[in-house]
């Protein structure tokens, strides 16, 4: 049986996954309901699935402590989770309480993790590997949390950036904190008629 991956990342209204200065996490507007909500989220088994950078940056930013979202539940219920990290780059044992380091193609070890797992799959950031997965088909879910700015001059790490083209189905939506939406699509590749 083939598990559901969901791709779950935040962006900005004009398609910045992170902004390089000024704004902090949660571009500064998260709220109880966005916090409850993703602690929510992540209570439910599942198997995370992350590529190098991403890895890299989480690493960074716990080890640090500096960025207040670290210390949020739902950041500590997320990292506890069991993760596979697919690199050819990162060397193990990789400093994540439960984590597999999976050398290949993110392609070929995401089919095989949607065969074997016997918990749904997720993925948190990790933008250029789920815009290959998506590519090939592998993604179930997008899962937009989109906050209320524009970061046009202080955007970085575009979303969506040299992804190919999708047709998007909307699952579900909801309203958190009177502002912030949360989009839940099933992406389709667009075929030229």
């Amino acid at each position: 049986m083939t598990v559901t991956y969901t791709f779950d990342v935040f962006t900005s209204l004009d398609g910045f996954g992170t902004a390089v200065s000024g704004w902090g996490g949660y571009w500064g507007k998260q709220g109880p309901e966005l916090l409850e909500h993703r602690l929510a989220v992540y209570d439910e088994p599942q198997r995370m699935v992350f590529g190098a950078n991403t890895y890299r940056a989480f690493s960074q930013l716990l080890a640090s402590g500096e960025e207040e979202t670290v210390h949020d539940a739902w950041v500590t219920r997320m990292t506890n989770l069991p993760a596979t990290f697919v690199s050819n780059t990162l060397q193990g044992p990789l400093d994540w309480p439960d984590a597999t380091l999976v050398k290949g193609d993110a392609v070929d070890v995401v089919a095989r993790l949607k065969e074997e797992s016997d918990v749904p799959l997720r993925s948190h950031g990790s933008l250029s590997m789920n815009r290959a997965l998506m590519a090939a088909g592998l993604v179930d879910r997008i899962q937009v949390s989109l906050f209320p700015v524009i970061t046009g001059q202080t955007g970085s790490d575009p979303i969506f950036a040299g992804a190919a083209d999708f047709d998007l189905e909307l699952l579900e939506r909801r309203t958190l904190d009177g502002n912030i939406q949360e989009l839940i699509y099933r992406p389709t590749l667009h075929v030229e008629d």
